[in-house]
């Protein structure tokens, strides 16, 4: 099984380790595009500070941001769990895994990222600041620049077991599974059930939890349909839409009664 999740906007203070090792990183197919991206993000955000902060969409509060862009190559690094914050990664909580638990979520687990198109939880990362819907000045929209790389590298780290696609829309624009992998993937909407509508805040955490009961219970389903019943085994109220056509994605709500 392979969990898509989007990364946080909000990153943890810079790590104590050393810095970053760009081939130490899983899906080394990735490493000549993350190398043009780090290398026109930190050349951007050297020169000037003004530029940067337009380009990558940052309030006068976020100014510090482009410094710590500017510092990626020597900044040190901690593993990308632990880099990723806010209530998606509050809620999934992996530092509290047990050991079983924990090396499910360094095989399942793939975080996308503007910047490094997508690492393990395990991946050491420096904290950074660089969100899908950048468009740099020299490589353009980075949700378009990710496609072909993606489209080369992810279907062979899929498999061919299920895909449980909880990104949300910036990131999934990064690549979308196609033909007899997109009928194995299956996204999540989470809806307020009395009013059917999308929440917000919860949706985040009620995908958090989703990921942690599957990691602690150790349930792999081995598609949609099985998915399904493993979330509503798991206490979780599920329906499910099918494809209405061969090769596509399927999409599951999943109600909650509370928004908090």
């Amino acid at each position: 099984m392979l969990v898509l999740l989007p990364p946080s906007e909000g990153k943890a203070a810079p790590g104590r380790g050393a810095p970053l090792k760009p081939e130490s990183l899983s899906l080394p197919g990735l490493a000549a595009a993350r190398e043009a991206v780090l290398g026109e993000l930190v050349e951007l955000c050297v020169g000037d500070e003004e530029k940067a902060r337009e380009v990558l969409g940052l309030s006068e509060g976020l100014r510090g941001e482009v410094a710590k862009n500017a510092g990626l190559r020597t900044a040190g690094t901690r593993p990308a769990g632990e880099v990723y914050t806010g209530v998606l990664y509050d809620a999934l909580d992996l530092a509290s895994l047990d050991a079983a638990a924990e090396e499910r979520a360094a095989r399942w687990l793939l975080v996308f990222s503007g910047l490094w198109g997508a690492v393990r939880v395990t991946d050491r990362i420096p904290s950074y600041r660089c969100s899908m819907g950048v468009r740099l000045p020299g490589l353009g929209a980075l949700g378009a620049y990710w496609r072909a790389p993606m489209a080369q590298v992810l279907p062979e780290a899929a498999g061919d077991g299920l895909v449980l696609d909880l990104r949300s829309a910036a990131y999934a624009a990064a690549w979308k599974p196609k033909g007899e992998l997109a009928a194995r993937t299956a996204s999540v909407r989470v809806l307020h059930a009395p009013t059917r509508k999308v929440v917000s805040h919860f949706n985040k955490a009620t995908k958090g939890r989703i990921v942690r009961s599957l990691l602690t219970a150790g349930i792999a389903p081995e598609d949609p349909a099985a998915l399904v019943v493993a979330l509503r085994d798991l206490g979780h109220t599920v329906e499910e839409q099918a494809p209405a056509r061969a090769g596509a994605v399927w999409t599951l709500d999943v109600l909650v009664d509370e928004i908090h």
